[in-house]
């Protein structure tokens, strides 16, 4: 029985408990990860796709998103006023700043997990981690939930980074990860050139022959799912869909904007992706583990990402899209008030900052705040599930579903509600 105020009791009640009961015993005889119960409610979808702004490593919040100009943990960056009355940023993010009116930021977060290990995992799934299931990625749920199977292109893909994959979900939900030069071709989507069509058709007639004998031998499941990656592989191959991972058509002045980066690049072909119907889409910017010279290589990364996400955000209100892309920009954590001997600041889960936009969003919303020095929260805390929750209900998945991982229930939120301040 799970402990009191889960999904599993106090949600649902008897009836439900009645259902999930059945579909445990059912679960048993399914294969893996099969979505196995739901209750019903699921709010309507104000968002179609999620875009992730991983930012790996921590960013600091003081450094970012909570300036504390004054203060002795403050350091040397200067705060700057926003669009948003009463809002600062740090100085190197100007063109985000002047975006501020389009973003809501939560300066609360909280967290119990300091490693990035740990921190990740924890930011990506809603569970902390544990050794006896392995949770899927937002961006998975977002494929299982309202992905496309029959769509040509993945339903989630990752730019830069692997990010967390399926999970108990499998394979299917997993990223497509694109590691290259961004705005290129994806590299390996075309047969060899001395592979005509009709070598390719028999090539892959071939390999259903085969994988038909594997499944006579007793390996159905696995024979299928092989085949269906194939045909997907395939359907990919032959899309025309595919063009929206280059860049080479946009306007130069559209490329400038987003700056001379390969992050910037990739938020570039993030928008080209949830425009070409993408459901989920991570771009990750690396090298916020700033334990040393932190402000040298914060004021260099805060130089990739102002750009990129001031024009993402920029480009998805003027092409009518911001109403439907949620865009998330987070790291695991953020990083201590405390300047270290190596003028780095350590890691704080304790308080940190989060930056939402579209999607259903409340553009200009401030929510909680940190103290003076910013160690801690003083008003509002907001856990991971509570925002993972938020960006759950903006996509109309139903937050209270529960799939059954083997033979345990697991709810896609654990103990997690929307914040209600933050949804329009």
């Amino acid at each position: 029985m799970a402990e009191k105020g889960s999904c599993l009791d106090c949600r649902i009640g008897r009836r439900g408990l009645l259902r999930l009961g059945l579909a445990g015993a059912v679960g048993a005889l399914l294969p893996r990860g099969l979505l196995s119960a739901a209750v019903a409610g699921t709010a309507p979808a104000r968002a179609r796709s999620l875009i992730v702004l991983w930012l790996q490593g921590g960013p600091s919040h003081i450094d970012t998103f909570d300036p504390k100009p004054g203060a002795a943990t403050g350091g040397p960056f200067k705060a700057i006023s926003t669009s948003v009355p009463g809002l600062a940023f740090s100085e190197h993010l100007p063109r985000l700043a002047e975006q501020a009116r389009h973003l809501a930021v939560i300066r609360s977060m909280t967290s119990s997990e300091g490693s990035h290990g740990r921190g990740s995992y924890y930011l990506h799934t809603g569970h902390v981690p544990t050794p006896t299931a392995r949770h899927p990625g937002l961006g998975a749920i977002v494929s299982k939930e309202v992905g496309d199977p029959a769509f040509a292109l993945p339903s989630f893909v990752s730019l830069g980074g692997p990010s967390v994959g399926g999970g108990f979900l499998g394979q299917d939900h997993s990223p497509f990860v694109v590691q290259s030069k961004p705005g290129k071709p994806v590299e390996f989507l075309s047969p060899p050139k001395d592979v005509d069509p009709a070598r390719f058709d028999a090539r892959m007639r071939l390999s259903a022959a085969l994988d038909e004998a594997f499944a006579r031998s007793g390996g159905v499941e696995d024979a299928r799912a092989h085949q269906a990656l194939f045909a997907r592989a395939r359907r990919m191959m032959e899309s025309p869909l595919t063009k929206a991972f280059v860049t080479d058509e946009e306007p130069q002045a559209v490329r400038d904007a987003y700056g001379d980066t390969d992050f910037g690049q990739r938020c570039l072909v993030a928008r080209r992706l949830v425009e070409a119907g993408v459901r989920c889409v991570e771009v990750t910017l690396t090298g916020w583990d700033t334990h040393e010279d932190n402000f040298t290589r914060s004021r260099e990364l805060m130089g990739a990402l102002d750009p990129a996400f001031a024009a993402l955000v920029r480009e998805l209100s003027e092409r009518s899209l911001l109403a439907s892309t949620l865009v998330l920009c987070l790291g695991e954590f953020g990083r201590g008030p405390d300047i270290n001997p190596r003028e780095g600041r350590d890691h704080h889960p304790k308080a940190f900052s989060v930056a939402l936009a579209g999607g259903g969003i409340r553009p200009g919303a401030v929510l909680g705040a940190t103290d003076p020095e910013g160690r801690a929260v003083a008003e509002r805390p907001v856990s991971v599930p509570e925002l993972f929750s938020t960006v759950a209900t903006l996509m109309g998945i139903d937050t209270r579903k529960v799939y059954v991982a083997g033979d345990r229930p697991i709810p896609i939120v654990n103990k997690g509600k929307p914040i209600a301040e933050l949804l329009t």
